[in-house]
């Protein structure tokens, strides 16, 4: 089985107030890096991430005055292949969750940029929000630094107030 999850460089969508629709990432800060199933990094942030999604989830309910932009990350499978996404904004519903799909696919093909989905808590594999201008949890987006050459996390570090 193949996994692909997304990096998404261009965050702009997860992070950047008022872009949280179909329109606006810039296409080339988007790309997808590859982990193989039971990768053990993105395994334990995946962990952390789901240890901690019910503190999480009642802080976005009711945010923080310094603290927006709540986000969810999901898996979306389609056939044999899994990508994962951001979800933004997301909101519960009777059967889990929905939000608006923040990533353009390149690995399934089921879904589309800017589509309502529908998900589970079991799709859930992280979470973030940003907190006076610092991301809090995107816990796979710090694996993925890891792949990235120092010049691309550098610049992620710094553009969008990850200290990871």
């Amino acid at each position: 089985m193949k996994i692909a999850v997304r990096t998404t460089l261009s965050l702009m969508l997860a992070i950047l107030p008022g872009l949280a629709g179909a329109q606006g990432a810039d296409p080339g800060d988007d790309k997808t890096l590859i982990f193989a199933p039971g990768d053990p990094d993105m395994a334990a942030a995946t962990a952390r991430a789901l240890a901690s999604l019910d503190e999480f989830l009642a802080l976005s309910e009711t945010p923080p005055s310094g603290t927006d932009r709540f986000k969810l990350k999901v898996k979306v499978r389609d056939g044999n292949v899994t990508e994962h996404f951001w979800v933004i904004p997301f909101r519960r519903t009777e059967t889990g969750f929905a939000g608006i799909l923040a990533n353009e696919p390149e690995e399934v093909h089921n879904v589309v940029l800017g589509q309502n989905i529908e998900f589970t808590r079991n799709d859930i594999s992280d979470w973030g929000y940003t907190r006076d201008g610092h991301q809090v949890g995107s816990f796979t987006v710090c694996v993925m630094f890891k792949r990235m050459s120092k010049e691309e996390a550098d610049y992620m570090r710094g553009k969008y107030g990850f200290d990871c």
